[in-house]
């Protein structure tokens, strides 16, 4: 049952890591918060990966570094984008936007290699995905103003009606979605656990210019640190790396990664929970509908998909 362990470590981590991720960027008014945010996780994958290497003995290259780099670039330009949307939209509503990717990823696989053997119910599971989200989308840019500043008056955070609340975790989608397609075509030439450490490699690299960027900005005042923000953003920076690391080698079983991948791919639904729970959300039934038709779509998706 190790299998069935590490999935639902994957599962917890990955959506305390939206859940610690929004609470360090949620201040709208902190425009550095994307970059205090990477430097996190770039900090503590950039130590899980000198761990890797020394007491893994993963072997690393700059030929796997620059192999797997666009897909690096991909993934890490994905996640800051994320991190950006997290200062304007409710964390139930961006977390089933990104894990739409799934089903984005499905759809550039029919484009690219045609329909071939695709079964009707993934299909329908990707219609189902697409479906919820525009819905979502929909129901977001419909939603009366005083309904929507209502409702939020519980969570204390206001979030005010924008095409950019929508459009960052749908970027964050497509980028995601773009770096797991590129990822399968890569992957077929590289070790799995050296293009991980190469992927942290360069999410440390770009996490010490975001640095930079933070300090910079900070010296010429345009910003200030919150001791308050901060210890979330290394705290979902920990969950991030540890579901990675539960993620591989729940996936690594081959025998029942029919029943794993579906159990990770449904932690949007804890992060609406943490949501809901902790961070005092509180949606509209029109807003829960479509959520929950993405997700059917996104466990339906991770069940199908080997």
């Amino acid at each position: 049952m190790n299998w069935f362990i590490l999935s639902v470590i994957a599962l917890l981590c990955w959506s305390g890591s939206d859940l610690f991720s929004k609470i360090g960027c949620r201040d709208s008014s902190d425009k550095y918060s994307q970059f205090k945010m990477a430097t996190a996780v770039g900090v503590v994958f950039g130590l899980h990966a000198l761990y890797e290497i020394v007491f893994n003995h993963v072997e690393i290259t700059w030929n796997v570094i620059l192999t797997y780099l666009p897909v690096s670039l991909l993934y890490i330009f994905s996640m800051i984008l994320g991190y950006v949307g997290l200062r304007y939209i409710e964390l139930s509503v961006s977390s089933p936007i990104c894990n739409a990717s799934g089903a984005l990823v499905a759809i550039l696989s029919i484009i690219f290699f045609g329909i071939g053997d695709t079964s009707p119910l993934m299909l329908l599971a990707v219609l189902l995905v697409c479906g919820g989200v525009i819905g979502l989308g929909i129901v977001e840019s419909r939603e009366d103003d005083e309904l929507r500043l209502e409702r939020q008056k519980i969570s204390n955070y206001k979030y005010s009606k924008s095409w950019l609340a929508l459009a960052l975790p749908i970027a964050y989608c497509i980028f995601d979605a773009a770096g797991t397609f590129a990822d399968s075509i890569v992957l077929e030439n590289l070790d799995e656990n050296a293009a991980n450490v190469a992927y942290e490699l360069t999410f440390s690299v770009v996490g010490l210019i975001c640095f930079v960027i933070t300090v910079i900005g900070w010296i010429k005042k345009k910003h200030t640190y919150s001791l308050k923000a901060e210890p979330a953003k290394y705290v979902g920076a920990m969950f991030e790396t540890a579901g990675q690391f539960a993620y591989i080698f729940a996936l690594a079983d081959e025998e029942h990664v029919m029943f794993s991948a579906p159990i990770i791919s449904s932690y949007c639904v804890v992060s609406v929970l943490w949501g809901r729970l902790f961070l005092k959300e509180k949606l509209s039934w029109k807003h829960y509908l479509t959520i929950g038709i993405a997700i059917v779509g996104i466990i339906i998706i991770g069940l199908l998909d080997p």
